[in-house]
């Protein structure tokens, strides 16, 4: 045991990235030993050993949730965490910033493009953090991956952050980014009516809301994927309180966000506008619905999935049952969560092409 406290003290010294790749080389046997020596107190038997040793060296080294009372202090933090274990970024043809005139006020958008000479689909992409941190560079890598393996342009909107606004402002910035796409299709030589939203978590609320309301509208998506969304403020389901602690998303992290984006907001926590699970699901865009099995959001994201089916929608669903909330943050350092993002992006284009509206 001495030798293994040892070889954790390195890592830890080593600096994130690096710590997090050595981590995730060793086999699982030594995973499972680094945990108990870190001494995680949880019992997650079907997590996957090399999350678990990160969520036990966080818990270890005092941090949990994402975040804290202090917006600004867990914004740095976030962008922080992301950049030190950043390492080499997945090529991708043509990268550039650009800026959106939007009527709701001008915003940043990062365009990603695999093959600047092919008409392609367009995938406009809402990054996760609870509606309150993230940025397009916190999700630059997974944009990457689905634009180089779903065969996709994709457009990552830097949209307003909550507090500082709220559900209308915010859900207006992003539903005007996509209008403002279908607006420019041709400029960006989109694949005809081949406009898809995406996000993961808060993301994947946000393109949930857009594609509800949009649905009667020329602009509307395509299709949309949805990687663990939040979709229910108001109820709690079983999958919450079996992983609300010592995870990557908390249940403290869940409480903070519903204050932060809707309570000060005076928002409703069964208004469709934060809670899609309680819109009219009928008529929208075929949905491909991802969750994770280690994820308080779990529950709520897989009952979306059925709502959408029972509704005559196209859905495909798929949980991934050895896997946190916020995955595709860390295909940078675990090769694991790397290959779930990748076939994930590869079938999305699949489903994508067999159900298009």
């Amino acid at each position: 045991m001495g030798s293994l406290n040892n070889k954790l003290q390195q890592l830890m010294e080593n600096g994130q990235g690096s710590a997090g790749r050595t981590l995730d080389r060793l086999p699982s046997v030594v995973q499972e030993s680094l945990v108990k020596v870190l001494g995680y107190p949880y019992q997650y038997p079907q997590l996957d050993s090399f999350t678990k040793c990160l969520m036990a060296a966080q818990l270890k080294q005092g941090k949990s949730g994402f975040i804290g009372d202090n917006v600004d202090y867990s914004r740095k933090t976030f962008e922080t965490q992301i950049q030190s274990i950043t390492h080499k970024s997945t090529h991708v043809q043509f990268v550039d910033d650009i800026r959106l005139p939007l009527q709701s006020g001008s915003i940043f958008a990062r365009h990603y493009h695999p093959a600047p000479n092919k008409k392609l689909p367009m995938v406009v992409f809402y990054h996760g953090g609870g509606f309150v941190v993230g940025s397009v560079n916190t999700h630059d890598e997974v944009c990457r991956l689905i634009a180089v393996h779903a065969k996709v342009q994709v457009l990552s909107i830097d949209y307003p952050l909550a507090p500082e606004v709220g559900p209308n402002v915010l859900i207006q910035s992003c539903e005007d980014a996509l209008a403002w796409v279908y607006q420019n299709r041709r400029q960006f030589k989109i694949l005809k009516n081949r406009i898809a939203v995406a996000g993961d978590s808060a993301g994947g609320n946000i393109s949930a809301v857009v594609a509800q309301r949009t649905a009667a509208k020329a602009y509307a998506p395509s299709a949309q994927l949805l990687i663990y969304p939040v979709v229910d403020f108001k109820s709690r389901h079983p999958s919450f309180f079996a992983y609300k602690d010592g995870l990557t998303l908390t249940g403290q992290d869940v409480d903070r966000v519903t204050s932060l984006y809707a309570e000060q907001h005076q928002v409703a926590l069964d208004d469709p506008i934060v809670s899609p699970t309680y819109g009219v699901l009928k008529s929208v865009a075929p949905a491909f619905v991802i969750t994770a099995g280690h994820d308080l959001l779990h529950d709520e994201g897989e009952i979306y999935a059925i709502k959408l089916k029972q509704q005559g929608n196209k859905v495909y669903y798929q949980n991934y049952l050895d896997q946190p909330h916020g995955f595709v943050n860390f295909t940078i350092i675990s090769r694991r969560a790397k290959k779930i993002t990748i076939e994930m992006a590869k079938n999305f284009r699949k489903f994508w092409d067999k159900n298009a509206k």
